[in-house]
């Protein structure tokens, strides 16, 4: 693992590292806030996934999450998107190809030899953070934003027993039923619409995955809600499954980092209350 920068801030290390990953066959970047903390403790992580056209780098820049987490005592990893480089196959559009791997296995040619951001995010990210950063495996959390808000749900509904917390900005709820899901399903998986439930966060909540509770926030002035990314489907699933959830409309909001930034703070809290350390009631050892 190679180090681009590290800088001190709000009494942590806010770092910017490389590695070549197994899974993409590229090099990949990624973000590591970590807290100040006492020698030898192990800190609750929370991953989280960005949106269409992003990198690691427009959370880190404009998520303002850092003085919450300093507060809370949490470390904070944020990936790339999708692979990148000489030999990636892209596309002219921005939400398909580099920038938009949709946190999906790819099993289509030519996308399925790099564009494997679900085995990276699920399997091989967190083994290399579990072995250089003072991270507590078993108080995980996890959130994202658009796309990264896709990936983040569907990520947690396939693995409950792996997060405590679960949140996303905006999050796409129903690739199923979106153009841009439809776009990188289609391209990424195939033509057959049942292999793509897995990575829908509607649908696995309708074939029975659950979360302990669900925290979602989306602006009434985002461009994209009525057309992608269709909140109001999650809503029903959740209702019609008795999933809890807290799905919150937020008057004028966008779909920007304006929007993320005001209500990350609240995110990072949310997710600090269920990563406490477990304390067994009195009496009980």
């Amino acid at each position: 693992m190679e180090t681009v920068s590290e800088n001190r801030c709000h009494g942590g290390v806010q770092g910017v590292y490389r590695h070549a990953s197994v899974q993409t066959g590229t090099e990949m970047t990624f973000s590591v806030f970590v807290p100040d903390h006492a020698p030898g403790a192990k800190l609750p992580v929370v991953w989280y996934l960005s949106g269409l056209t992003c990198t690691h780098a427009n959370v880190t820049e404009k998520g303002e999450f850092r003085q919450a987490c300093a507060e809370h005592g949490l470390i904070f990893v944020a990936p790339d998107t999708s692979p990148r480089g000489e030999g990636v196959p892209d596309d002219h559009e921005y939400d398909f190809g580099q920038g938009a791997g949709f946190y999906v296995d790819a099993v289509q040619e030519p996308w399925s030899t790099h564009f494997r951001m679900r085995s990276y995010i699920e399997d091989e990210l967190p083994a290399l953070i579990a072995a250089h950063f003072p991270v507590d495996m078993m108080r995980q959390g996890i959130l994202g934003h658009s796309m990264g808000g896709h990936g983040a749900l569907t990520i947690a509904l396939r693995n409950p027993s792996r997060f405590a917390s679960v949140s996303a900005f905006s999050p796409i709820v129903s690739p199923l039923n979106c153009p841009w899901g439809e776009k990188a399903l289609g391209g990424y998986i195939g033509a057959d619409r049942a292999a793509w439930r897995q990575y829908d966060a509607c649908a696995l909540i309708e074939d029975g995955a659950r979360l302990p509770d669900l925290l979602v926030d989306q602006g009434t002035a985002d461009g994209f809600l009525d057309e992608q990314l269709k909140t109001a489907l999650l809503v029903e699933a959740c209702k019609a499954a008795e999933q809890p959830a807290q799905i919150r409309m937020q008057d004028g909001y966008d779909h920007s980092y304006y929007f993320i930034s005001t209500f990350m703070p609240e995110h990072i809290a949310w997710h600090a209350q269920r990563l406490k350390p477990y304390k067994p009631a009195p009496g009980i050892r």
